[in-house]
């Protein structure tokens, strides 16, 4: 791979792809993390006199209405304060860069082009060669978006040289660790609300770690298929689903664990109670995990939450969690998306080893040790440099 570290680039135009689809919460960004950490690779390309044109997409764009919800100007409105950058409101609008005086521009969200058909998310060409035909070089960073090969983050290496930015550089060498697996016992404790999303990483991670530890909503679907009551809790009801997650439960039943102790809201009140305890119209809100499953790893992958942390009543699963790991002698790695939000959120953003910027493709790479859009663009950039 091609790193931006390794090279010097000067008065170039340069499209740079970032993952800026940050969360929002009441209109505002609750979490900047990915925000924060593409500057270093914004400023070194200003820095080095060159023009930036900053790709990005923003939230998932089915229709007209989705348009509206997903703009990246609320991203413009917090980076503006940071650096001299202008809006480009169409994605099919680039030529407006001829006329301004401006180095930065923050291009509107790249999927907008999927509207009325698919271009930017089927990789379209077409696409990627318009918004090449601004720059000379591209520079991907979006670390979050390497597991999809779109146009703004794939197709461009088909028309320009293409470098490894500073972020993809950093998550990849912190993510390093969870491909080796020199450190045993490996633990991954995996939590989030729907297994659906993770079932297939979930087996993948089962060969290669010495304990899975399942938590939050992800959980109430193996329990429920081992006949166990979760009451009206979130589960899956499709039927692969259920038919991997079997296969699992069957396959690897010596390495999985699971949470023995739960918070389920009972009306007025909420209440601590075990599996056994758990009625037909409770709803489990909150997991709680016994900490000897993992006290003695050297190497721990954690990626989603143990319940609804952003809720303080449902938080003391993720909140006890992350204590212990804290003080764990042990090479701590922290899956993204609300993970990162939640280690936050909770006071722990400097007890870990890394925090990584991904969601999906923190998850992918872990499990695989590959990402589609790296891939394609590894072999697309040979003769380009």
């Amino acid at each position: 791979m091609n790193y931006l570290s390794k090279n010097i680039i000067q008065n170039k135009k340069v499209i740079l792809r970032c993952d800026f689809n940050v969360p929002i919460s009441d209109n505002k960004i609750s979490d900047d993390s990915k925000i924060v950490k593409s500057l270093k690779t914004i400023n070194y390309l200003l820095d080095n006199d060159n023009t930036v044109i900053i790709l990005s997409h923003f939230g998932r764009v089915k229709s007209e209405e989705d348009k509206e919800k997903n703009s990246l100007r609320i991203v413009y409105e917090y980076l503006k304060d940071k650096i001299d950058l202008e809006f480009i409101d169409n994605p099919l609008n680039l030529e407006v860069i001829n006329n301004s005086l401006k180095k930065c521009f923050l291009v509107e969200n790249t999927r907008y082009t999927d509207i009325p058909e698919k271009r930017e998310s089927a990789n379209d060409l077409e696409l990627a060669k318009y918004w090449a035909s601004f720059a000379d070089v591209f520079v991907i960073d979006a670390f979050g978006s390497l597991h999809r090969a779109h146009s703004s983050t794939a197709g461009l290496a088909n028309f320009l040289p293409t470098y490894i930015g500073f972020l993809v550089e950093e998550e990849l060498n912190n993510l390093q660790p969870l491909i080796d697996i020199s450190q045993r016992p490996f633990i991954v404790i995996m939590g989030g609300a729907k297994v659906d999303d993770k079932i297939k990483i979930i087996a993948s991670l089962l060969e290669k770690c010495d304990k899975l530890i399942l938590t939050g909503g992800i959980l109430n679907t193996f329990l429920k298929v081992k006949g166990l009551n979760v009451g009206k809790s979130l589960v899956s009801n499709d039927n692969e689903v259920l038919k991997l997650v079997k296969d699992i439960l069957d396959k690897y039943k010596s390495k999985l664990y699971f949470s023995k102790y739960f918070i389920v809201d009972r009306g007025d009140y909420d209440i601590e109670v075990t599996l056994n305890e758990i009625e037909k119209d409770d709803i489990i809100y909150d997991n709680i995990l016994d900490i000897k499953n993992f006290n003695n790893a050297k190497l721990v992958f954690f990626n989603g939450t143990c319940g609804k942390y952003e809720e303080r009543c449902y938080s003391h699963g993720t909140e006890s969690l992350l204590a212990s790991l804290a003080n764990l002698n042990a090479n701590v790695i922290i899956g993204g998306g609300d993970t990162v939000g939640a280690v936050k959120k909770l006071g722990y953003t400097d007890k870990f080893k890394y925090l990584s910027s991904g969601g999906g493709a923190t998850l992918e790479y872990v499990a695989y040790g590959k990402l589609k859009a790296l891939d394609y663009i590894n072999e697309k950039n040979v003769d380009k440099l």
